[in-house]
């Protein structure tokens, strides 16, 4: 294990170079993400010891947003402070937010051709499969306990009575707390990375230490990173109206940012269920092609909401040109997700690593997770049934058919994401072809 004493700081000018890498490769979801960084930071270049690592890890699992991209905001932050949190934050989202925006236009330039719906086909089974792989994952992590799986199936039962997501966080969150305090047994806490560091301990490169200063320097954090995610979202309103698509969706992924507990997936059944049954932004097929497309992309699975973004940009346009509004739109929406993670990351930064060694935030992060076992189980179940629902018996067997060999593919031979959806899309392509 590395040691504090063999730590190296790079130059700003290395550690933007990382940062750019680490954006273009991070394929794999959270898990590969995070473990690209383990990787490359702890054992090999040696600019972060592993108790540090991993209690900012716990840290971020906690926080809402997406945890690997708010753990590269923090490792730069420790390298480098404030320019270098934003810098590792931003790179990490950048390249794959392009690559998904230039997919998105071709998705609603081209998506009605027959190979390209084939394509969206294969995509959309894949998800299924990917989902469950996911939730079978998860749950086997996490669901260790007769409490743990009391919490997941109250999860998923609450979400098919309608209760919004922040309520179901809140309550599991609320039960870890108590469950610490009484029978902490009963939610295994993660384990020790080592001891906190003392509150006079100032992270390398970062400034200053928590102390009255750190607190300071926090709340103008707050107060700037705020006014930064906020006035730009009131400017659109002024200029478009409070009733334009664009200022609609900045308020609703602004409020859907501050409930992204326990990865992207937890959040899709609510953010699916308001774009598609409450605004009418897209429909459910076009919300499974998107988190397919995501998939093949870089970068936090959450980006799947730009899609989202560019689509009721362009089905519901408030300027003239329907890709202007959809870029919009996206970009939009891309503020909403992404500005919150900063303010909760630069303005907490200085505190993280003691929080991440307190046992009932453990215990907390590992009732919310549990809960969100139940609500992946429920976006399983969703989008099985809205593409399977309408479709020929031959489309129906060609989607269980793809659904089955991926999620073996992916539970069984470990197939890399990054291949098992392109050839879904291939299968889907060339089964269209020949219907």
């Amino acid at each position: 294990m590395t040691s504090p004493t063999d730590m190296q700081t790079p130059t700003f000018t290395a550690a933007l170079r990382f940062w750019l890498l680490l954006g273009c490769i991070s394929f794999g979801g959270p898990a590969g993400q995070i473990a690209v960084m383990h990787d490359e930071l702890v054992e090999r270049r040696r600019w972060v010891d592993e108790p540090t690592f991993m209690r900012a890890l716990d840290v971020c699992m906690l926080l809402p947003g997406p945890e690997a991209m708010q753990l590269a905001t923090w490792l730069g932050w420790r390298l480098h402070g404030m320019r270098g949190g934003i810098a590792a934050g931003a790179l990490f989202v950048l390249p794959a937010a392009l690559l998904l925006g230039l997919l998105s236009w071709l998705y609603v330039r081209f998506g009605r051709m027959p190979v390209a719906e084939g394509v969206m086909l294969g995509l959309q089974a894949a998800v299924v499969a990917i989902i469950v792989h996911a939730l079978l994952r998860i749950g086997g992590r996490v669901v260790r306990t007769p409490f743990a799986a009391v919490l997941a199936v109250a999860a998923l039962a609450a979400v098919v009575a309608g209760a919004p997501f922040p309520l179901i966080v809140a309550v599991a969150a609320a039960a870890g707390l108590a469950v610490a305090a009484r029978r902490p047994h009963w939610l295994p806490a993660s384990a020790p990375h080592g001891p906190a560091p003392p509150p006079s301990a100032a992270p390398p490169g970062a400034v200053g230490s928590t102390t009255h200063g750190d607190i300071r320097r926090s709340v103008r954090a707050v107060v700037v990173l705020a006014l930064v995610w906020w006035l730009p979202l009131l400017a659109v309103g002024a200029w478009l109206g409070t009733a334009s698509t664009a200022f609609a969706m900045g308020l609703f992924f602004s409020k859907a940012a501050l409930v992204t507990f326990g990865g992207a997936y937890a959040v899709l059944p609510y953010v699916a269920q308001q774009a598609v049954d409450v605004h009418g932004w897209l429909g459910p097929g076009q919300m499974m092609a998107g988190l397919g497309l995501a998939e093949t992309t870089p970068g936090p699975l959450i980006l799947v909401l730009e899609f989202v973004g560019f689509v009721g940009g362009w089905q519901q346009p408030d300027l003239a040109s329907p890709l202007a509004s959809a870029v919009l739109c996206a970009a939009v929406t891309l503020w909403a997700t992404f500005l919150p993670s900063f303010l909760f990351v630069l303005a907490g930064a200085p505190w993280f690593e003691r929080l991440g060694a307190m046992p009932r935030v453990a215990a907390a992060l590992s009732a919310v997770t549990a809960a969100v076992v139940g609500v992946i189980a429920h976006l399983a179940l969703w989008f099985a049934a809205a593409l399977l629902r309408d479709e020929p018996l031959w489309r129906q067997g060609l989607v269980v058919l793809i659904a089955a060999v991926a999620y073996y593919g992916l539970s069984r031979r470990r197939w890399p994401v990054a291949l098992v959806v392109p050839a879904a899309a291939a299968v889907g392509a060339l089964a269209e072809l020949a219907g």
